[in-house]
């Protein structure tokens, strides 16, 4: 591939729900601008964009994916997104370096849940505007409507989206598609005159597409309504500083199956989107003079490359993408990590296209690069020069909303599954890997279901790491809700010397969250100073199993008050023993109690899902501390307890059809209700039992 100036560079992220076709239109983009020689099918598992085992298998887009292509003496970055909602941090990665988005909206679902979402995330984009086209796909189906997802697109983003273009037939009639603003006709990849049932209804939607273009410039809007008709390069030249201003979405057509109408939408991403030069600079962080600079896109600017993300390739190693925002990053140099203080040594750099790597000399300002076997960087990552330490926002990843517990199946797996977390969760950083002080359970946490299923199994793919995955334990705690006094005297004789630890204890109960204290408030040496250490130890050892369930203890102040001493006897190990007895009497009699963590949820789900919500709440042992409508959006925050909403992410992607999305923190322990407290020691104890 030649080298492109920045003006001529296009990066270009394709957004959709799930099952949409943007993998199939990406094909379809290459196979056209003769990048490929062969359409690739999704069923068959051998497009250029979906070529990882997990995708092959799962036919979905589990992972962004490059496939650069020329049209029209332009670079295309073209980048494959997924479209599952479990992998929202592919897909804020792969925004995050492109200028413009082509959201693919099936012609028989119409507008989804996926479009939705995506299309708000672009809308949350801040500084720069995220210019948009839709490309109305699968027109050639059964039940295909355009003119029905038109109306939907209005409805859900309003009546900026604007036909560029109009299908010639629908369904098996579908025959091609007309351009509106050169009005000419494509069928079957040739041009011709537009049918003469179509020529009416073309001229009635040119004449909305022109008059919106008019008024979004006022030497236009003057030629329009002194009735000149304006010219098919000024309607370009308007729709272009329209759609980049957001003023306006074009919106096109045709069948990435049958690779019709993707010239005329390749068309509209040279002519309509913005090169990377046309958005403006972006703002960096100087780390040694701690100030903001703006950095354009210039390629002999000062080099601000940002890592957006990484993979671990079986015959290379490490793999890392990059976006060079500003200034050249060249083969076989040496860069600076910001992030990290740290010098990085800069191998060969490829271009990508799906998993084919082809080498190239250097990545300008604008363009995507990716370099091997980086040891320090990972995902999020600015690389600059050591004398111009530059860093660039990081991308901003959702919190994990569902987590399973992770054991290893042999030994063997044992000794490599660290290793392994580590490496998955530096691949996706949407993923958490965790381990629970209270539980002992190694936690790995994520977005769903569905992606903690494929970081599973890329485990034993890549790494050859078997697991078992498991509902996480809840760390129950508990806690007395009386003080009380507790003597213990252990007092033994044997031949030669004896064993004897006298103490008293004071337990009580501490508000929650503060923890576990113990006190010494001997006086007149009753228990010699040189053992209250050992009584301490004993206490702090009995506290690991409370008397209910045998939970860990919490909130609980412990005393060391009064005791006795043998000065023959006596030992470290007698009062440590007295201790531990005297704590768990101690805390038999103090009216125990368990405590369960309690967790903060912020919920985002569409008004009319509101009232399902609620009562599953309720149902959940829930309190609803509020609600703040957001556009058509109701906001509720609420306190659950965790082993209610371990599995919320199911639950709530069943109850709102996706549209749900949540958040959670740990925020506190409460005492469990009697009727459920009884369960969880009836489960404890069989538990035990079954041990035994």
């Amino acid at each position: 591939m030649p080298q492109y100036t920045t003006e001529q560079i296009r990066n270009v992220v394709l957004l959709s729900h799930s099952g949409a076709g943007k993998t199939s239109l990406s094909e379809a983009m290459l196979y056209s601008a003769g990048a490929i020689t062969r359409l690739g099918k999704v069923d068959q598992g051998n497009t250029t964009s979906d070529f990882d085992p997990d995708e092959v298998k799962r036919k979905i887009s589990i992972y962004l994916s490059l496939v650069p292509c020329e049209w029209q003496g332009l670079k295309l970055n073209i980048i494959d997104a997924p479209g599952y909602a479990d992998f929202i941090g592919e897909i804020k990665a792969a925004m995050r370096v492109a200028d413009g988005a082509v959201f693919v909206v099936c012609a028989t679902s119409g507008v989804e849940v996926g479009t939705e979402l995506t299309w708000s995330y672009v809308d949350e984009r801040e500084g720069q505007g995220f210019p948009r086209l839709v490309f109305i796909n699968k027109i050639e189906r059964e039940n295909a409507d355009f003119f029905k997802v038109l109306g939907e697109l209005h409805t859900h983003f309003g009546k900026k989206c604007l036909p560029v273009a109009l299908p010639i037939g629908e369904q098996d009639k579908f025959q091609g598609v007309v351009d509106l603003v050169a009005m000419k006709a494509y069928v079957q990849g040739k041009e011709s005159d537009i049918p003469e049932s179509l020529k009416a209804q073309a001229e009635e939607y040119r004449e909305k597409l022109v008059e919106a273009v008019a008024e979004t410039d006022d030497s236009l809007i003057s030629k329009y309504l002194d009735g000149e008709g304006l010219t098919e390069e000024e309607v370009r030249n308007g729709l272009r500083a329209s759609t980049i201003n957001g003023s306006i979405v074009p919106v096109l057509v045709g069948s990435a199956h049958e690779n019709a109408g993707t010239s005329l939408m390749m068309d509209a991403i040279c002519g309509y989107l913005p090169s990377p030069k046309d958005l403006g600079p972006i703002a960096a962080a100087n780390t040694r003079s701690k100030q903001e600079e703006q950095l354009e896109a210039d390629p002999a600017g000062p080099l601000a490359a940002l890592v957006f993300r990484t993979s671990a390739d079986p015959y290379v190693g490490k793999l890392t993408y990059f976006r060079v925002y500003s200034g050249t990053l060249h083969s076989d140099s040496v860069a600076w990590n910001a992030n990290r203080d740290t010098q990085e040594r800069i191998g060969q750099i490829y271009m990508m296209r799906g998993k084919n790597q082809e080498p190239i000399a250097d990545v300008i300002a604008g363009d995507i690069g990716v370099v091997a076997k980086l040891s320090a960087t990972v995902t999020g990552d600015t690389l600059c020069s050591k004398e111009r330490p530059l860093t660039v926002a990081a991308i901003q990843f959702p919190h994990p909303c569902m987590s399973v517990a992770v054991r290893p199946k042999t030994k063997a797996d044992m000794d490599k599954l660290g290793s392994s977390l580590t490496r998955i969760a530096e691949e996706d950083p949407s993923l958490r890997v965790s381990r629970d002080p209270d539980t002992l359970e190694t936690i790995l946490s994520g977005l769903g279901e569905t992606q903690l299923e494929v970081a599973v199994e890329k485990m034993q793919r890549k790494f050859g790491v078997e697991v078992i995955i498991e509902t996480p334990k809840v760390p129950y705690r508990e806690t007395i809700t009386v003080a009380t006094r507790a003597e213990y005297k252990h007092k033994k004789q044997t031949g030669g010397h004896g064993q004897y630890g006298h103490v008293l204890l004071k337990l009580e109960p501490l508000p929650r969250g503060t923890g576990f204290e113990f006190a010494d408030a001997v006086v007149g040496g009753v228990v010699p100073k040189n053992y209250i250490p050992a009584v301490e130890k004993g206490v702090m050892e009995a506290i690991h199993e409370g008397a209910l369930a045998r939970y860990p203890v919490s909130d609980v102040r412990v005393t060391l008050y009064d005791g006795s001493y043998h000065a023959v006897d006596s030992s470290d190990m007698s009062f440590k023993i007295a201790g531990a007895y005297a704590m768990r009497k101690g805390f038999a009699e103090g009216s125990p109690v368990l405590l369960e963590p309690i967790v903060k949820m912020k919920i985002t789900v569409p008004d009319s899902y509101t009232g399902d919500i609620m009562g599953d709440l309720n149902g959940k042992r829930a309190k609803v501390l509020g609600m703040n409508p957001q556009h058509g959006w109701n906001v509720i925050e609420a306190y659950a307890p965790l082993a209610e909403v371990q599995r919320y992410a199911i639950d709530l992607r069943a109850m709102t059809q996706g549209r749900g999305i949540f958040e959670t923190e740990y925020s506190h322990y409460e005492e469990v209700p009697a009727h459920v407290a009884q369960r969880i020691i009836a489960a404890r104890e069989k538990e035990k039992a079954d041990k035994a």
